[in-house]
């Protein structure tokens, strides 16, 4: 959900901030709020937490987007995204938030390590060009009484957000594009489950182009393939250049006419 979007409903106006503005925040099991912004929430995750997160919890990227996504269309665009699924109790927590506070917190979610700044613009580009935050000042947050302050760029930095930013540029960057076209351009159900597949699930889009007929019927250069088979981050980032090529047929992407041809005729030789 869009940061801005949910100040709106809560009625907080946003306060706009570039990469030079200075915040008063921290965060620890000494605020009386401590945990409380890990409950009622919506949190869509990047294909870079869903990395992280199942490595984190030694299962592979199926198992855990079975068990702690739920699927959603993101708006505007036609684009399935997940979100994290929160727990069935009073205060619909995290699941992985406990009293003494986050289970996986080396591994967060990127929304996690921008709070209490959110990201205003969806595009990449814009961001990190103009600065474009907001501050999300929500009145039960007693972290903005403490006295470390840093600027955006500092806490970013400290966050580790801006290794997540990074890589989730090329993704985040296909959802502002899409969201450009017209409601009237739809995708197909398999585009929509490609996109899926290779935006979160890394184990079986791996399984895809090592196991199927991609690397037959596409040109891809020895070192990319040594490197995207060891490499899951490649892995990753590999998988955004060719969701580009499939939205919108740009990129490095070339088909062997060759293998094309024969796969064509195989139906006919039948």
């Amino acid at each position: 959900m869009d940061p801005i979007e949910n100040n709106e409903k809560a009625n907080i106006p946003p306060i706009q901030l570039d990469e030079n503005s200075r915040l008063k925040f921290k965060c620890h099991k000494g605020v009386s709020c401590f945990t409380q912004c890990c409950r009622g929430i919506s949190i869509m995750l990047t294909p870079y937490d869903i990395l992280r997160m199942k490595n984190r919890m030694q299962i592979s990227s199926e198992e855990f987007l079975a068990v702690y996504t739920k699927p959603e269309l993101l708006e505007k665009t036609d684009l399935p995204v997940v979100t994290l699924k929160l727990l069935d109790d009073e205060q619909e927590s995290c699941p992985f938030v406990r009293e003494e506070g986050c289970l996986i917190y080396e591994d967060r979610p990127t929304t996690c390590r921008y709070y209490p700044l959110g990201v205003a613009s969806l595009s990449y580009k814009e961001q990190q060009e103009n600065g474009f935050y907001i501050l999300i000042n929500e009145p039960h947050c007693k972290g903005f009484e403490e006295d470390q302050e840093w600027t955006v760029r500092q806490w970013r930095k400290d966050q580790g957000v801006d290794i997540h930013d990074d890589i989730n540029a090329e993704w985040t960057e296909l959802l502002v594009r899409k969201r450009s076209i017209p409601k009237n351009v739809r995708l197909t159900e398999k585009t929509k489950n490609m996109f899926f597949t290779a935006s979160y699930d890394i184990d079986r889009f791996k399984r895809f182009v090592f196991e199927s007929s991609f690397l037959t019927l596409y040109d891809i250069d020895p070192e990319t393939v040594e490197e995207i088979k060891n490499d899951e981050i490649a892995l990753l980032r590999f998988s955004f250049k060719w969701l580009k090529w499939l939205l919108f047929k740009e990129g490095e992407f070339k088909l062997n006419e060759t293998a094309v041809q024969q796969r064509q005729k195989k139906p006919e030789e039948k």
